[in-house]
């Protein structure tokens, strides 16, 4: 349940001290718009945190232009989060040109679209019901994955050549974008941990990430991001009035 009234965005702010045993929040983000309370509010009262010294930057997670600006207006962003990988490119279109306009730093969850991108998933994979949210997700059904390896052969294809994994490839592919773009690849397994942190060092000259977005655009991408009614708490489906070495790299002048 979202509450971002006041008095629990402060209760929230006290309780993570406390846990993370620090006298300040490096990054305090709201990760999800609540509609019953004004942006404003919020951003007033993490301003307000930050004027204590309990909070030093202020972020948001899924919302649309409109809710940026209007946050900003009251306490700057240091950082938007949200979705954004080769198969899901929306905040292209009204998210990014706004950041860039503002001096926001853009952090996309699920860069390798929930592990898709690295190749090691198929038709057959069982995910955990207790802690995995995949099996209800569209694009995670069986005739969705069968169809979406042809996505996930074309990173391949490219990686082969040039002695990259797939998930080096998109990230690779990410950070080329934007230099104020800092993905956050996730993982339970040392080995992606260290295979994620290689594509860094790594890049893709312009004509073969020309050449990469020409053979994706000949792809179909079957299945929705989420289930209807969970796309509706995403930005792309509100109207916009509703809607530490790599965070320090983020921040700018502030």
């Amino acid at each position: 349940m979202q509450n971002s009234r006041p008095e629990n965005i402060r209760k929230v702010a006290e309780q993570s001290l406390k846990r993370l045993r620090l006298e300040t929040i490096e990054l305090f983000y709201q990760h999800r718009f609540d509609s019953n309370v004004p942006i404003e509010e919020v951003a007033g009262t993490v301003k307000e945190l930050i004027q204590e010294g309990k909070v030093r930057h202020f972020g948001l997670c899924e919302v649309g232009p409109t809710t940026i600006r209007r946050a900003h207006a009251v306490q700057p962003l240091t950082a938007v989060q949200s979705e954004y990988h080769l198969m899901w490119r929306d905040p292209e279109r009204d998210i990014l040109p706004v950041l860039e306009e503002l001096g926001i730093g853009f952090v996309p969850y699920s860069p390798l679209n929930r592990g898709f991108l690295g190749g090691t998933l198929n038709e057959y994979t069982n995910f955990n019901n207790g802690n995995d949210n995949r099996n209800t997700l569209p694009r995670f059904q069986r005739e969705a994955i069968r169809a979406n390896m042809a996505f996930v052969e074309v990173l391949t294809e490219l990686g082969r050549t040039r002695g990259m994994a797939s998930t080096q490839v998109a990230l690779t592919w990410l950070l080329a974008k934007k230099p104020w773009i800092v993905p956050i690849p996730g993982t339970t397994k040392l080995a992606h941990l260290e295979e994620n942190l290689r594509a860094a060092d790594m890049a893709l000259t312009s004509e073969e990430l020309l050449e990469l977005e020409r053979s994706l655009s000949k792809v179909t991408i079957i299945g929705d991001r989420y289930p209807a009614e969970q796309q509706k708490t995403s930005w792309t489906l509100k109207t916009y009035d509703q809607s530490k070495k790599l965070i320090t790299a983020m921040i700018r002048n502030t």
